[in-house]
């Protein structure tokens, strides 16, 4: 699954972001998700801030950047899996740890607007930063709350959610929804509550 097109353009990058660790492990209509991590190299994530825009073509990237930006994914993750499930206190801190990294500063447009971008470190840091930038304005604009993460343990794929109530918990009910139902059903009538057991 691509990023989902219909987030705001200000989470568009972070939605791929976080799905550049997919830790889909199921099979559907005969396609086996194994998952995996785009971020495995500073190559790889030279490769992929510069396909996103977020650097310059031919930026490059050390084991440092590759760490860093490993993190700031498994913290932003973990505040979404904090929606599915109560978050583990040692999680959150080492979260807020991570995102004490990136610091922030309040600017202006040439129009006068408020903005908030992230505060130097060089082209990396500030790709990085940038994202973190984009998840604060989205919090303040109510749009993060939308992005959510797969309720299913073997998918856990990055979504923004459309929903009219903003409580989806499924990527896509047509598979992950579809096969928690089906789960339910069958453990139902595995348990008798089909009204047929005595």
């Amino acid at each position: 699954m691509a990023a989902d097109r219909s987030a705001p353009a200000e989470l568009l990058a972070v939605e791929a972001f976080l799905n550049t660790l997919d830790e889909r492990a199921y099979t559907h209509r005969g396609t086996r998700h194994a998952g995996g991590d785009q971020l495995t190299t500073p190559a790889a994530l030279s490769a992929w801030l510069a396909r996103e825009g977020l650097v310059p073509p031919g930026t490059r990237a050390g084991r440092d950047d590759l760490s860093v930006a490993r993190d700031l994914r498994a913290a932003l993750r973990a505040s979404l899996a904090g929606r599915i499930e109560p978050p583990d206190e040692d999680a959150v801190a080492e979260a807020n740890t991570t995102l004490g990294w990136f610091p922030l500063r309040l600017g202006l447009t040439p129009g006068g607007t408020p903005r908030l971008d992230p505060d130097g470190g060089g082209v990396l840091a500030e790709a990085l930063g940038g994202i973190v930038a984009a998840v604060a304005r989205a919090a303040a604009r109510g749009s993060w709350n939308r992005l959510r993460m797969c309720a299913a343990p073997d998918c856990h794929w990055v979504f923004y959610d459309t929903s009219r109530s903003g409580g989806g918990r499924w990527c896509s009910m047509a598979v992950c929804g579809n096969r928690a139902k089906t789960r339910r059903y069958r453990e139902r009538h595995a348990d008798g509550e089909d009204g047929s057991a005595s």
